[in-house]
């Protein structure tokens, strides 16, 4: 058995999963939807989220790093997630 607490959380399930959907270039840019699992911690995620998307677009050079850092956020809350981008390019 491992020690690492790491290890352990790589094993769990996720417990939700989340749409977040590109609108287009007018704000608000982003749908985030709860596609199945507990509506309060899809709620919660959504919150964090749209602080740090709301008015940026897809294009922003900013974009990539705030994607990055709400892809470990899925991770850590352990939500399931998955970008429309509305392009055929991811």
């Amino acid at each position: 058995m491992s020690d690492d607490p790491n290890a352990l959380e790589e094993q769990l399930p996720p417990v939700a999963s989340s749409t977040i959907t590109y609108l287009g270039p007018v704000a608000p840019h982003w749908d985030i939807a709860c596609t199945w699992g507990e509506q309060q911690v899809v709620d919660d995620f959504r919150t964090r989220v749209n602080a740090r998307l709301l008015l940026l677009p897809a294009h922003d050079p900013q974009f990539r790093r705030n994607k990055e850092r709400v892809n470990r956020d899925a991770e850590r809350e352990r939500i399931q997630l998955t970008w429309d981008l509305g392009d055929d390019d991811e």
